[in-house]
């Protein structure tokens, strides 16, 4: 299975700890292709229907649903505990997922 950046897969995030998202849910892949492609590990931020707006979150329609990739739960995955490839993110998704990383881990 090819893995790309802002891919949206799904992905088996149990088990988890505290506060950490879990279940298997829909992810958006953020590592860049030159990770994901040698690496047996892939970095995502997870997705949640169920958010309040905060500023590391942004909004997102996929499958028909309004959602949202939560970026201060991003986390390193192995490529084991993805299921499938659901799709892909559009461009302007995309522009503000990278503004969001950028302003939340880049002064």
């Amino acid at each position: 299975m090819e893995l790309n950046q802002y891919d949206i897969v799904l992905v088996n995030l149990n088990p988890t700890v505290g506060s950490e998202i879990k279940k298997t849910r829909p992810c958006v892949i953020v590592s860049p292709n030159e990770m994901n492609r040698p690496l047996r590990t892939i970095i995502i931020a997870p997705m949640t229907t169920s958010s309040k707006n905060y500023p590391t979150r942004i909004e997102i329609k996929h499958n028909e649903k309004i959602g949202w990739i939560v970026i201060d739960q991003i986390r390193t995955v192995d490529k084991q505990r993805i299921i499938k490839v659901l799709g892909r993110m559009a461009k302007p998704e995309i522009k503000e997922v990278k503004l969001v990383i950028k302003e939340t881990f880049v002064d």
